[in-house]
């Protein structure tokens, strides 16, 4: 019974850090893809388009990570 215990407590933990790595990497990854930012880019947050930034950051609102607004092409004057 105590060998039984023992391996449940050694599987939560490992199961816990697993996840904690995890997450400690997606964090890097999203701290990656905005560090480099292109000149003349402006951010925006997902949650509040009205948030605008011309560097990567913060929402002040929510705290989510800013992204690069996407330009929407001109299409007039030509046919599809």
């Amino acid at each position: 019974m105590k060998s039984l215990i023992l391996t449940a407590i050694a599987l939560v933990a490992i199961f816990i850090s697993a996840c904690n790595s995890n997450s400690t990497s997606d964090k890097n990854k999203s701290t990656d893809s905005t560090s480099v930012h292109a000149p003349g880019t402006t951010y925006t947050c997902p949650m509040h388009p009205e948030v605008l930034s011309d560097k990567p950051g913060k929402c002040p609102e929510c705290k989510m990570n800013l992204v690069a607004k996407e330009e929407k092409e001109d299409h007039t004057g030509h046919q599809h």
